[in-house]
């Protein structure tokens, strides 16, 4: 069973892009990261899921695009070559001209070049909502959570002061893992936050955008991706570099001054005088890294019945998973049926946090 104490995915889950990594971003530098390498699967796996013959049956949810792009705006390209080069990457880049470009691209002031990568982007809402449904009598709302113990051994949890025995119990609450150690005693693993300060960005003359527009550095000058607003517009959700380290530090007005700047130097075209703006902070909860770095892969530490992890991004959920799965598997334990729960309180699906903070 599944406990949440507020909404589902209205922790980081639906505050991601829903960009499905092969690893590429990872590779800009030239050099095959362990985080390329790990994550090279995942668009596959994902894949067969939303055709309904993956590990799960993710049929259904909506695909937002079926590829993401890389767009060099003209100045850059010298990064490129040994990003090319990159085991990372080769066979699954194609330059993309005329009316294959994105639509946001095509106009005949754009001098980029544009490459399209065999990563997908998936409606995060809808994915949830799936998600919940292939869990459906298995979820719990519940605030309080206390351990509950037999001889010294973890039997099980009382959730707001209700017995749950379990064999195992998996934490993988993201941010939400430091409190829940906290209440359960366990000192280890610990966790780390590495913030982002995204900008939204929705207006009528917005049109589907995905892709990593390179700056000079490892990391993408700006990553935009496009969601689908319930009054039908459009939303541009901007990351990449613009969200890192320096836009943390900016106040919000600053921030989105920043991204106007950007959007009206790279797309000087687009007409954002009808624009409305927000900005949005999100942690990243990971194990804890020397020097705050990114982890490679997803993480699962075990002690005995209580294994504590981080998917790290949406991208590596499968990556936990098998962890997980491997982990029950060592131990003798597999999934039997139970009777549903019946007269428990059920979590509410999350509001997507565009129509929440640009409604």
């Amino acid at each position: 069973m599944l406990v949440e104490s507020a909404s589902l995915g209205g922790g980081q889950s639906l505050k991601s892009q829903g960009i499905i990594h092969g690893g590429a971003k990872y590779a800009l530098h030239g050099a095959l990261s362990g985080a390329s390498e790990a994550i090279a699967d995942m668009p596959r796996r994902w894949r067969e899921a939303l055709d309904g013959k993956g590990e799960l049956d993710l049929s259904g949810v909506r695909l937002l695009s079926e590829a993401h792009y890389l767009w060099s705006p003209g100045t850059i390209a010298g990064n490129l070559t040994s990003f090319f080069a990159s085991k990372a990457v080769r066979g699954r880049v194609d330059q993309v001209k005329g009316e294959q470009l994105p639509p946001a691209l095509q106009n005949p002031k754009f001098k980029g070049k544009v490459y399209r990568l065999a990563e997908l982007v998936v409606d995060v809402p809808s994915l949830i909502k799936r998600l919940a449904e292939l869990a459906e009598d298995s979820l719990m709302a519940g605030q309080k959570i206390e351990p509950m113990y037999e001889a010294d051994e973890l039997i099980g949890l009382r959730v707001d002061g209700r017995d749950i025995h379990a064999q195992r119990i998996v934490l993988s609450a993201g941010g939400g893992n430091a409190d829940l150690l906290n209440a359960l005693g366990v000192s280890q693993p610990q966790m780390q936050r590495r913030p982002l300060h995204m900008v939204l960005v929705k207006g009528p003359t917005l049109k589907p955008l995905f892709a990593h527009c390179l700056g000079g550095g490892p990391k993408p000058r700006i990553t935009v991706t496009t969601h689908p607003a319930a009054d039908g517009q459009c939303v541009w959700y901007l990351g990449g570099d613009l969200a890192e380290a320096d836009g943390v530090a900016r106040e919000p007005d600053a921030q989105i001054a920043v991204a106007r700047k950007e959007l009206e130097a790279l797309l000087p075209w687009v007409d954002l005088s009808q624009a409305q703006w927000a900005t949005l902070r999100v942690d990243r909860a990971e194990p804890a890294q020397s020097g705050l770095v990114r982890p490679d892969n997803a993480f699962l530490d075990s002690q005995r019945r209580l294994m504590v992890g981080w998917p790290t991004k949406l991208a590596l959920a499968p990556d936990f998973a098998d962890r997980v799965l491997s982990h029950l598997s060592k131990d003798g334990i597999h999934p039997t049926p139970q009777a549903p729960l019946r007269d428990v309180p059920r979590p509410p699906l999350a509001i997507p946090v565009w129509d929440e903070l640009l409604p």
